[in-house]
C-alpha cells in the first residue's frame, strides 16, 4: 500500500491512512507469544477427548464459541496439554506484542512471533511506511474481547482462530515529525481474527501468527 502525502489528497486518504496505520495490510486466507506447557503429548497415543466445561467462559473472562467447541475436543485429543485459557492469555500477550512490533518496525521480534503470509504482509507494509518516511506513534488501549471462534488440525499441525476486540489510539506522522492522520485522544474499534499454527509435534511450545483478517 502506497501513501502519498500530498495535501489536496489528505482529505481522501485519511479514513485508509488510520486504519493502515492501526493494523497494517491485511493477509487473505512469542519469549512469550501463545503460552505453551514444554511437556507434550505423545504422537503415538493421543489421549481420550475430556470433556469441556458446560460453561463456555473461563474464570478470567475468556471463552471460546460454541462452534469452536468440536475442534478443541479434537485439540485436546492430540495435545492433552493444551488449556483454553492459558491459550488465550497467551494470544493476548502475543497480539500485544506483535502490534507494537509491527508500529515500531521491529522486524526481528516480528520474525519470532509471525511466519507465513501474514509475516510477508507486516514485512511490505512497514517497507511501504518508510519508503514514504511514515512512523507510527501508536497505543493498544484495551483489548474489550478475546474469543477463541474456531480449530482445525490438518495432521499434527493445529490453527486457532482468535478474535480480538480493541480500542488502539492510533497517530501518523510524517518524515518531518506533522501529524498526518489519527489522534491519541480518539481511540478506533478494531475487530480482528488471527489464526494462530502450531505443529504439536514439535518440541518447540510456542504458536506462530499465520494469518490476519479484519471483521465487523
Amino acid at each position: 500500500m502506497t501513501v502519498e502525502i500530498v495535501l489536496l489528497a489528505m482529505v481522501a486518504v485519511f479514513a485508509g491512512l488510520r486504519l493502515y496505520a492501526v493494523l497494517g495490510r491485511r493477509t487473505g486466507h512469542e519469549q512469550q507469544p501463545v503460552l505453551r506447557p514444554k511437556t507434550m503429548a505423545s504422537v503415538d497415543t493421543p489421549a481420550p477427548v475430556q470433556d469441556l466445561p458446560a460453561e463456555r467462559f473461563e474464570t478470567n473472562g475468556l471463552a471460546y464459541e460454541k462452534s469452536a467447541e468440536t475442534g478443541i475436543r479434537a485439540l485436546i485429543a492430540a495435545d492433552p496439554s493444551f488449556d483454553v485459557a492459558r491459550f488465550l492469555e497467551g494470544a493476548q500477550s502475543a497480539y500485544r506484542m506483535i502490534l507494537e512490533a509491527f508500529w515500531t518496525g521491529n522486524r526481528a521480534e516480528l520474525d519470532e512471533l509471525v511466519d507465513g503470509e501474514a509475516q510477508q504482509a507486516f514485512e511490505e507494509a512497514i517497507a511501504a511506511r518508510e519508503a514514504e518516511g511514515l512512523t507510527l506513534n501508536n497505543r493498544l488501549i484495551a483489548i474489550d474481547k478475546a474469543v477463541i471462534e474456531s480449530v482445525e488440525l490438518s495432521g499434527r499441525t493445529a490453527f486457532v482462530s482468535v478474535r480480538f476486540d480493541a480500542d488502539i489510539a492510533a497517530v501518523t506522522r510524517d518524515r518531518d515529525g506533522n501529524v498526518v492522520a489519527g489522534s491519541l485522544s480518539d481511540a478506533i474499534e478494531t475487530h480482528d481474527i488471527w489464526t494462530f499454527q502450531r505443529d504439536l509435534g514439535s518440541a518447540d511450545p510456542n504458536w506462530m501468527l499465520v494469518e490476519t483478517d479484519a471483521v465487523a
